[in-house]
C-alpha cells in the first residue's frame, strides 16, 4: 500500500493533465456499455452477486428519484400575494393542490384506458425455454462444434429472406415449419378467416424468438385484413391488424389466432 499523500501533493503542485476531464467524461459515457458487457460475460455465482449488487443500486436510485419528485410535488404554492385575500386561520394548515398531482392522475387514467384497450385473449401463457425451442446441431469433422441451432417450433419467414451459406448459418429454420397463413377469428363477427401473416410482433418467451419469427402460444402476430373490408374513422382501409396465437401450432399443424379489435 502507498504511504503518505504523494499523488495528492503532486496534483496540488503541478495540476492535472490537459485531457484529464475529457478522458473522464468519455470514461463515464462508456460506463453503461462496460457494465452491460461485464454482465453478459459473467456466469455462475459471480453473475448472481453482480446482478444482485446492480439491482440494489438501481433500487436506491429509484428511491432517491421518487423522494425528489415527492419533495417537489409536495411543496406548497409559493408567492401568494396579499391582494388575493387573506386566508382564515383554520385554512392556513391546508396544502394547496399542485398541478403536478392533477397531471399524475391524468397520466394514470390514460394508462388504465390504454391497458383496457389492448387486453389480449391469453394474458398468461406457459413459458418455453431455449432448450425446448432450439435444438443443438453438432458440426465439424468430429462433431465437436456446437454453435448451430435448429428451430423446432413453427416460425414465420418473410418472402425477401435469403439464407446464408449452410457453413455460416447459425439458426436453421426448416421449410416444413415455415407458415405463411393463419386462421384468424374475429371476436365480434364470430367468423374465422384464412389470412396471410405479415410478421411476428412479439413473442412473450424471448426477444430472440421474436427476431427469428417463432410462433408459440400467446405470440402477437400481424395479419393482412385488407380482404375483410375494415375501415378507419377517416375512411381508409385497414391493411394490417394484430392477432394473438391461441393454439400450439407445432402440435396442430396450423396457426389459430384471435383478432384484437
Amino acid at each position: 500500500m502507498p504511504q503518505n499523500d504523494h499523488m495528492e501533493l503532486f496534483r496540488k503542485r503541478h495540476g492535472r493533465r490537459f485531457d484529464y476531464f475529457e478522458k473522464k467524461r468519455k470514461r463515464e459515457a462508456r460506463a453503461p456499455k462496460t457494465r452491460a458487457q461485464l454482465a453478459r460475460r459473467l456466469t455462475g455465482l459471480k453473475a448472481k452477486i453482480y446482478n444482485r449488487r446492480r439491482y440494489l443500486e438501481k433500487l436506491q436510485m429509484q428511491k432517491t428519484i421518487r423522494l425528489h419528485e415527492k419533495r417537489q410535488s409536495g411543496s406548497k404554492k409559493e408567492g401568494v400575494s396579499v391582494t388575493e385575500g387573506a386566508l382564515p386561520p383554520y385554512l392556513l394548515d391546508r396544502d394547496k393542490q399542485n398541478r403536478s398531482k392533477v397531471l399524475t392522475n391524468m397520466v394514470k387514467q390514460k394508462r388504465k384506458e390504454k391497458a383496457g384497450k389492448w387486453t389480449v385473449p391469453l394474458p398468461k401463457v406457459r413459458s418455453i425455454g431455449e432448450e425446448e425451442t432450439l435444438r443443438v446441431i453438432r458440426t465439424g469433422k468430429r462433431r465437436k462444434k456446437s454453435w448451430k441451432r435448429m428451430v423446432t417450433k413453427v416460425c414465420w419467414v418473410s418472402d425477401t429472406f435469403t439464407r446464408k451459406p449452410p457453413k455460416f448459418e447459425r439458426f436453421i429454420r426448416p421449410m416444413a415449419l415455415r407458415f405463411k397463413m393463419a386462421h384468424v377469428t374475429h371476436p365480434e363477427l364470430k367468423t374465422t378467416f384464412h389470412l396471410p401473416i405479415i410478421g411476428v410482433k412479439k413473442n412473450p418467451n424471448s426477444s430472440l424468438f421474436t427476431q427469428l419469427g417463432v410462433m408459440t402460444k400467446g405470440t402477437m402476430i400481424e395479419v393482412n385484413v385488407s380482404e375483410l373490408g375494415l375501415v378507419t374513422q377517416g375512411g381508409k382501409v385497414v391493411w394490417g391488424k394484430y392477432a394473438q396465437v391461441t393454439n400450439c401450432p407445432e402440435n396442430d399443424g396450423c396457426v389459430n389466432a384471435v383478432l384484437l379489435v
